[in-house]
C-alpha cells in the first residue's frame, strides 16, 4: 500500500503530521518531486485560467502522482472553528481534482470544526479506509501531534536564534509556507537575500496562537485564519527584523485585502510587496529585492551613525 502526497498547498503546513501518521501504520508514502517547469506546466494545462499560482502547482503534483500510488492524499479544510475560516481553495481543491482526474483514487478527511468534521476523527477515518484498525489509527495520530509540535519548536526556536543576531540584516518573508519553500515561487527569494549578505526568517516558524492573538491588533474583522497568523507575525518580531518581504502568488485575493492592510498600517518597517506568477523572470526579481536591500542598508547605515552621535553627544556631556 503507498498513498501519494502532492509537494504543495498543506503540505508545508503539516508535512510532519501526515509523514509520521502513515509511517507509524507502516503505510509507505510517495512525495512529488520539487516543484519544477513541467509539473507547473501541466498544473497550468489542468487548471482553470483564474486559478491561483499555488492551486495550478498542486493540479501539477497531482498529476505527477497519477499511476505511481494506491491513493492521493488531498485533504478538504473549510474552518477551524468560529471565526477561522481559510480560502476557499481548500475546500474545493478535492472536488476539483475529483472532477479533473476521474480515474484516481483520493484518500481524504474534512476539517470542518463548526459542522462537527475534526482533525482527529478525519485521520482514524483514513486509518480505516487504510484497513488499520482504531487502536492503530489512534496511536499513529497521537505520535504525529506530537511530532508536529516538535518541529514547530524545533523551527522556533532555530529561528529565534537567528533574530537575536547582530551581524547580519533580517528580512522577514510574509507569505504562506507553500509559497515561501515552494522550489518555484519562494526559493528564488531566499537565494536572493542570502546571496545579498541577509538572513532570511518566515512567519510560519513564528508562535502560531501568539500571532492569531496578535493580529487582532491590526484587524477584528479579518476573516481567513491563515492570513490572521500571518500579520501577527509581523507584530511579534518587529523590533528584531530590519524588513519585510510581502510574497504574494498571483492572483490570491485573501493575500491581495491583506497586504494592502499590512502597508498601510505598518509604516514603521521598510516593506515590499513581490508578487509572482507563472510568467515571473528572475531578472526582475533579482533587481527588486536588490534595490530593497539596498535601502535597508542605508537606513540602518544611518541609524547606527544617530546612535553613534548620541552616545558621543552624551560621553561629551
Amino acid at each position: 500500500m503507498m498513498v501519494g502526497i502532492p509537494r504543495a498547498m498543506l503540505y508545508y503546513r503539516y508535512k510532519e503530521l501526515w509523514e509520521t501518521f502513515f509511517s507509524k501504520l507502516n503505510i509507505k508514502i510517495r512525495i512529488s518531486e520539487e516543484t519544477n517547469k513541467k509539473i507547473l506546466n501541466d498544473g497550468i494545462n489542468f487548471s482553470v485560467d483564474e486559478s491561483c499560482l499555488p492551486s495550478k502547482i498542486y493540479m501539477g503534483h497531482v498529476y505527477s502522482l497519477i499511476g505511481k500510488c494506491d491513493y492521493i492524499l488531498i485533504p478538504r479544510v473549510v474552518n477551524y472553528g468560529e471565526g477561522n475560516s481559510v480560502c476557499v481553495k481548500f475546500n474545493a481543491l478535492y472536488d476539483i481534482v475529483r472532477n479533473t482526474f476521474g480515474n484516481i483514487k483520493i484518500l481524504t478527511y474534512n476539517i470542518d470544526m463548526e459542522n462537527g468534521c475534526f482533525e482527529k476523527k478525519g485521520f482514524l477515518n483514513m486509518g480505516k479506509v487504510l484497513g488499520k484498525s482504531y487502536l492503530d489509527s489512534i496511536k499513529a495520530y497521537k505520535n504525529a501531534k506530537q511530532a508536529q509540535r516538535t518541529c514547530n519548536r524545533r523551527k522556533a526556536d532555530i529561528q529565534n536564534k537567528i533574530m537575536d543576531r547582530k551581524d547580519k540584516l533580517k528580512i522577514l518573508i510574509v507569505s504562506h509556507p507553500y509559497n515561501i519553500y515552494d522550489k518555484l515561487i519562494g526559493y528564488p527569494v531566499i537565494q536572493y537575500i542570502n546571496k545579498l549578505g541577509g538572513t532570511p526568517v518566515f512567519t510560519d516558524s513564528i508562535d502560531r496562537r501568539q500571532s492569531l492573538a496578535e493580529s487582532k491588533d491590526l484587524s477584528k474583522s479579518l476573516y481567513w485564519l491563515y492570513n490572521k497568523e500571518l500579520i501577527g507575525s509581523i507584530k511579534l518580531v518587529e523590533d528584531k527584523i530590519d524588513g519585510v518581504i510581502l510574497l504574494t502568488a498571483f492572483p490570491c485575493g485573501p493575500d491581495s485585502l491583506v497586504n494592502e492592510l499590512i502597508m498601510r498600517k505598518s509604516k514603521k518597517i521598510p516593506t515590499i510587496n513581490i508578487i509572482c506568477d507563472e510568467l515571473q523572470g528572475e531578472a526582475g526579481l533579482q533587481t527588486r529585492i536588490e534595490s530593497f536591500m539596498d535601502i535597508i542598508i542605508e537606513k540602518s547605515e544611518k541609524y547606527n551613525c544617530l546612535k553613534r552621535d548620541e552616545s558621543d553627544f552624551a560621553a561629551g556631556y
